[in-house]
């Protein structure tokens, strides 16, 4: 196989947790072609498990599908060199009030691979300690206790979309139930 590779990139737009840019990369026809890349520092998830073996889902507002969703709690890393488990752990408390007693790596995932490298460290939550939400000033998140069959179920019936949750509840239902 020819060899693709990167001339040159060039910064197009700098945001808080993404960075899109221009590549210039030659082809193995001899072309130059400009493909989009995104820059994205890295994320975490968490499926808490409760003492009744029900997964807490977050529902909240996302702007890009204009609708709410039911999702896994998750959020971006603090910066690149942040330990994914100490994300999931912030992330588990700001959004759904509980803390894990334990926390265990369950997968990875690459979200987008077509342009972007973000990578999301998934981890499962157990012996769940009551706290206290601590949402971000423009966060508005419900949190909600479902059975594990239920969401697979609204997987497939086409309820559930976003691909961390998918993943993460598929592989929870294989490895970790």
């Amino acid at each position: 196989m020819d060899e693709i590779r990167r001339i040159k990139r060039e910064l197009a737009y700098k945001g808080v947790i993404l960075n899109i840019y221009k590549d210039y990369m030659s082809l193995p026809n001899g072309r130059t072609a400009i493909w989009d890349f995104v820059e994205h520092k890295g994320a975490a998830a968490v499926v808490p498990v409760t003492e009744e073996g029900k997964i807490l889902m977050v529902r909240q507002y996302r702007n890009a599908l204009e609708r709410y969703t039911l999702e896994v709690p998750a959020g971006a890393l603090n910066d690149v060199g942040e330990p994914k488990d100490i994300c999931a752990a912030r992330e588990l408390e700001e959004e759904t009030g509980y803390r894990a007693g334990t926390l265990e790596w369950l997968i990875n995932i690459n979200t987008t691979v077509a342009f972007c490298n973000e990578i999301i460290g998934v981890y499962v939550a157990r012996d769940l300690i009551p706290s206290r939400q601590h949402l971000d000033e423009d966060e508005f998140i419900n949190v909600e206790e479902h059975d594990l069959d239920e969401l697979i179920d609204r997987i497939y019936r086409g309820e559930i979309t976003d691909g961390k949750t998918v993943a993460s509840l598929l592989a929870y239902k294989v490895k970790g139930a």
